[in-house]
């Protein structure tokens, strides 16, 4: 198979999830910058959405944050339908376990019992929306965890963590799955009750069956080897998904492959080589979490959507046979030099060609521009806005 066969072969089969929250105005805990052009309701975002999905052709689903999308206004069924006239379909659903006050001191884990029950029945609530809108995967984020030293008992937390999360595995359909994501730090800054990949893995493992590790690729310490982390979680058959974006010091939420377009090659590597080598096509839910605070919003989802699609077909063009034998003979600097190989070549034309050869533009991003979407969204928009009386320094989605 010639290097433009493995391409297109690759880009055939790979599809990556936007955001809603992506297309929104969000900020820091300083505060935000907005954008006329920002989506204010859930019809905008998957209006959206749905233009990524028509220049890129590889986005057709989008996940949906349960507090921030769905309301009097905007019922589970009027979503689904919304999201079908845009050409998209719901993807993952995110419950949020950090917004509201009573979570100050935790969620699933918080010394409180009838704190923990309220976030378990909201879980509960989002697996069931899940279901409504024929959606197969609950993604959990926790930002439960401690400030000081003896704030309260880690090994409790662990336990209530535990039990919460088996009892939300049992309420999952047989064709959904629970992602269970980590992160060292923040917004607890002592502990974090998930703190990495070994301690996510652990709670899905007690979980269920049905629960995997959700890989976010900003929730590491810089110098962490998360392709390490990914080979691991593949080995063991513990892969859920990722949270696709980058970062320069912590979770920065930066556009993929802006600052190491290099690891996120080297993380789809693994995924090939898993492939290669077993034989066995895991089932990974590639998805974006990234808060374009200074980008456009559409452009800034294209862009990273192209980089995946570039990063993925590098990838595609490792030669795995070559490199057994490299790694067997011991001949570093040759196995080194097979996988710089792969990434240095221009595959640019060849994603042209499969784009062309499917009726997309070959260039996404300035066939975008082109169209006159982004102005009319921001006239109109705008307009609504100052119609609304919406405050503009408000500071978050």
């Amino acid at each position: 198979m010639n290097n433009e066969d493995r391409i297109h072969q690759a880009l055939d089969t790979f599809q990556i999830e936007t955001p809603s929250w992506g297309y929104a105005d969000t900020g820091t805990r300083f505060g935000k910058f907005t954008q006329d052009g920002a989506a204010i309701t859930i019809e905008d975002k998957l209006a959206d959405a749905g233009q990524v999905h028509a220049f890129t052709g590889c986005c057709p689903q989008v996940a949906v944050h349960v507090l921030w999308d769905f309301n009097a206004e905007a019922s589970p069924e009027d979503v689904r339908r919304m999201a079908c006239d845009h050409g998209v379909r719901i993807g993952s659903i995110n419950p949020n376990l950090f917004q509201d006050q009573c979570y100050k001191l935790g969620s699933l884990t918080h010394p409180d019992a009838d704190v923990r029950k309220q976030a378990l029945a909201h879980c509960v609530d989002s697996v069931q929306l899940g279901q409504t809108l024929a959606s197969g995967v609950i993604t959990l984020w926790l930002a439960d965890g401690t400030n000081y030293p003896g704030q309260d008992n880690m090994r409790t937390r662990k336990k209530r963590l535990e039990e919460a999360l088996s009892e939300i595995h049992q309420s999952l359909s047989t064709d959904q799955v629970l992602l269970v994501e980590y992160k060292p730090f923040e917004p607890a800054f002592y502990h974090t009750d998930i703190a990495d990949w070994g301690m996510a893995w652990s709670h899905a493992r007690r979980a269920g069956e049905q629960a995997k590790v959700l890989v976010d690729t900003g929730h590491h310490y810089a110098a962490q080897n998360i392709e390490q982390i990914v080979a691991w979680l593949l080995d063991e058959e513990m892969l859920g998904g990722f949270h696709f974006n980058d970062r320069r010091y912590a979770d920065d939420d930066l556009t993929l492959g802006s600052i190491d377009p290099y690891q996120i090659f080297r993380i789809f590597r693994e995924i090939f080589a898993y492939v290669h080598d077993t034989g066995v096509v895991p089932k990974i839910e590639f998805m974006i979490d990234q808060s374009h605070n200074l980008k456009p919003k559409i452009e800034a989802m294209m862009q990273t959507v192209m980089t995946a699609q570039e990063l993925h077909a590098k990838a595609a063009l490792v030669d795995h046979d070559a490199l057994g034998g490299c790694q067997e003979r011991g001949e570093i600097v040759d196995a080194e030099r097979l996988l710089k190989q792969a990434y240095d070549t221009d595959v640019r034309p060849m994603i042209a060609d499969w784009r062309s050869a499917r009726n997309l533009p070959e260039d996404p991003l300035m066939a975008f521009r082109e169209s006159g979407y982004q102005e009319v969204a921001a006239s109109e928009r705008k307009k609504r806005r100052e119609a609304l009386g919406m405050n503009q320094t408000s500071s978050y989605a």
